[in-house]
């Protein structure tokens, strides 16, 4: 039997195109398989509540955190350059900021801050232990549970660019915002593929935060004119129209988030209500934690243990500061305070918030002051968590 003997330059050049065809046909079979999205390096945790809802002492529960970035309303920059705006407005250009803040990027602030800056000029910027630490400032170690008092004193003068810096180390950004009124705005952040965000929905019973807000009637006027569209002018809300917007935009973040939701929602929304938070604070607060993949440290314990049991339910002044408080009076404060007329009004506003978020009405005065009677309704299980949640859709 005749043999055919075929030259081996022959043989490698086969071998070496059928290996490049098998090569190809992976690559292009592999281009039409899912891939393994990879998680960016950074957690992002965003606070989103509304003014005098107990946002500032959370956004301390992570501040304090030595894992976390923390800033307080960065927003707040955008509002006041443009007050004559309406709050749903601004809402794309507080969104751009908060996704640059998130991703380390305070550039942003170029637009709000033209002028050469300190760290003191950034909104709020003592709130932020991280601010207050190295490598942001010398004076504390990231461990430390740092005073606003004892920041403003020893690091205001450092410069701007330590903001930035400092973000750039911490494996958590998190931020406290209270100028979101509709969840959807977000929809852009959560489905960036640069961003890893989850959304911890903070809620208060509204009749309290009425009580909260009448301590702090001058310093909410202009807010009070974004949110009522007032073309800059500054406004009391002696009738309630404020809250009324509030309340609706906490019943739309709760739908929204709650009835139907897109899949990318899956796991990264958490309500929590102020109440809850005060009765039984390492309880809520070690669920809060364990939403933003964060530990619960002894000093952390301790601290958060001294700054809800102090005494008393702390003083006009310090309405927008974080001091020991008895944080059970503070939550209780308006059924002794307010009138009940204005109770009245206040559920008229909200009556759809209260239900929904799970509080009692009053029927009447006598109702109201009986502390006895308890107006926070148990939480129905999983009511407020994605944790167990299975969409079909």
């Amino acid at each position: 039997m005749a043999r055919i003997r075929i030259p081996s330059t022959v043989v490698i050049l086969f071998v070496t195109v059928q290996t490049g065809f098998l090569l190809f046909m992976y690559a292009r079979y592999s281009s039409f398989m899912p891939q393994a999205e990879e998680k960016p390096s950074q957690v992002h945790i965003l606070i989103l509540s509304s003014w005098r809802s107990g946002s500032s002492f959370v956004g301390q529960l992570f501040s304090q955190h030595p894992s976390v970035f923390y800033l307080m309303e960065p927003a707040w920059h955008v509002w006041v350059t443009m007050p004559q705006n309406s709050a749903k407005v601004l809402h794309m250009a507080v969104r751009d900021l908060v996704r640059s803040v998130f991703l380390c990027d305070m550039s942003v602030f170029d637009a709000y801050m033209p002028w050469k800056r300190n760290l003191s000029d950034l909104f709020q910027w003592a709130a932020s232990r991280a601010l207050c630490s190295a490598p942001a400032c010398d004076s504390f170690q990231r461990t430390d549970i740092t005073s606003e008092m004892a920041c403003k004193t020893l690091c205001g003068r450092y410069p701007f660019s330590k903001v930035e810096e400092a973000c750039k180390t911490y494996s958590h950004v998190v931020i406290k915002e209270v100028r979101f009124f509709d969840l959807k705005v977000l929809y852009p952040l959560l489905t960036d593929p640069s961003l890893n965000l989850k959304i911890i929905h903070l809620v208060r019973d509204p009749r309290a935060v009425v009580k909260s807000r009448e301590q702090s009637v001058k310093a909410l006027a202009r807010d009070n004119g974004i949110v009522l569209s007032t073309n800059g002018t500054k406004v009391e809300d002696s009738k309630y129209k404020v809250m009324q917007e509030v309340c609706r935009s906490h019943v739309q973040i709760y739908e929204t988030a709650t009835l139907k939701p897109p899949n990318f929602l899956k796991n990264r929304y958490l309500m929590i209500r102020f109440e809850d938070l005060v009765r039984d604070p390492l309880s809520e607060i070690s669920e809060m934690y364990k939403f933003a993949d964060l530990n619960l440290t002894p000093r952390l314990k301790s601290w958060i243990y001294n700054i809800t049991h102090g005494q008393g339910p702390g003083k006009k002044k310090e309405a927008f500061k974080i001091t020991s408080r008895d944080a059970v009076s503070v939550s209780q404060a308006w059924r002794n305070v307010l009138p009940f007329p204005k109770v009245k009004k206040v559920q008229e506003v909200c009556k759809g918030a209260i239900n929904m978020l799970g509080y009692q009405l009053v029927d009447s005065e006598k109702e109201q002051r009986d502390l006895t009677l308890d107006l926070v309704l148990p939480r129905r299980q999983n009511q407020f968590s994605w944790l167990s949640f299975n969409p079909k859709h």
